[in-house]
């Protein structure tokens, strides 16, 4: 209902109030009065809901692979009503992997992502993508490499079969920071792509891979069937943010209102996946959207809460974006000293520091 058709219907129904008194002057039975007079504003209130549903608008989001926790507040946000609260029709289109997502976005086929990982993005946006960043959403990458059982480090992978997600996905950039440390660099692994973690875990299970990098609930499943956990990203990398929200510049220039609503809605899904009394409900709303394992999903909460990896305050650090940019620039897939502000969407991004 918006504030015209709320007014109109207020003023309407005060306007009936004097015939309650002169109904009564000329001994007319006043409940029955009452009765017309609720049947007319529950009349009303049913047409203007349906006004309501007719005016929300369809926004097509784009997410990688199948639902899992990289996106949590967004399937909180679509169960819990929050976007239908701010008159948002959530469209979800999955894609195989984030650079298929940003692809998509850069087409216009969709509208915006809200995980859109941030090397993609940059990459896009440097040749021209009309895209923008306007909410950092993971801010430490939640993955572990897991291996199997007769693999005990990271030392062991030297001339190993490694998935990662593709050949300039922000996973070969985790795999390189985690191999260094312990001697090794990718060129001393064969690497294999998989765009989403659940397709990863699934060559790692059939043994047509001797390691995969994970993110929850599949890195738990993996460690659930008996494979090694042999690295943790955030343990070596705490500098990255990953992901985040990232819109079409051509569909916001008309949509600013929808953007806006959009991301009160999410922020707000932020909010209650960081209440640790929703803890229960959170783990069921994604058990359902991905048809998932409880036991699994619920070590991926904790293993969330714990490790603080969704940004809470829906701004975006310029600090962190630039940390960013020097990775890109350093593998010569960016020229140097970019310029951040064009990253972003103004009158929109929370830009700090």
């Amino acid at each position: 209902m918006n504030p015209r058709q709320f007014i109109t219907v207020i003023a309407n129904a005060a306007a009936l109030w004097p015939h309650a008194a002169r109904a009564r002057q000329a001994d007319m039975p006043l409940a029955g009065f009452v009765r017309h007079l609720a049947t007319a504003l529950i009349v009303a209130s049913a047409l203007l809901s349906g006004s309501r549903t007719q005016a929300a608008e369809k926004i097509a989001v784009g997410v990688t692979g199948t639902p899992n926790a990289l996106a949590w507040p967004f399937y909180i946000a679509i169960e819990k009503g929050l976007f239908a609260t701010e008159d948002i029709a959530v469209d979800k289109i999955f894609a195989p992997s984030s650079a298929a997502v940003i692809l998509q976005a850069t087409a216009g086929a969709l509208d915006m992502t809200v995980e859109g990982a941030f090397v993609d993005v940059i990459r896009a946006i440097e040749k021209g993508a009309p895209l923008a960043i306007v909410r950092i959403l993971v801010q430490t990458p939640p993955y572990e490499l897991l291996a199997k059982p007769s693999i005990k480090s990271l030392k062991d992978l030297k001339g190993k079969t490694v998935s990662i997600g593709g050949p300039k996905d922000v996973t070969r950039i985790y795999l390189n920071r985690m191999l260094q440390p312990n001697g090794l660099k990718d060129s001393d692994v064969d690497l294999v792509y998989a765009g989403a973690s659940s397709a990863r875990l699934s060559s790692l299970e059939s043994g047509a891979v001797d390691a995969a990098i994970l993110t929850a609930p599949f890195n738990f499943y993996g460690a659930s069937a008996g494979l090694n956990v042999i690295g943790r990203t955030a343990d070596y990398i705490t500098d990255l943010p990953q992901n985040g929200t990232v819109a079409n510049r051509n569909w916001a220039s008309g949509h600013m209102s929808a953007l806006s609503r959009f991301l009160v809605a999410f922020n707000k899904g932020v909010d209650w996946f960081r209440d640790d009394r929703n803890r229960g409900e959170a783990i069921n709303i994604l058990v359902a959207a991905g048809n998932l394992k409880p036991d699994e999903v619920a070590k991926s909460y904790d293993f969330f809460r714990k490790g603080e990896f969704f940004e809470p305050t829906g701004s975006v650090s310029k600090t962190k974006i630039r940390a960013v940019t020097r990775v890109l620039e350093g593998l010569g897939d960016l020229p140097g000293n970019i310029d951040i502000d064009k990253l972003f969407l103004p009158g929109v991004t929370k830009v700090v520091d």
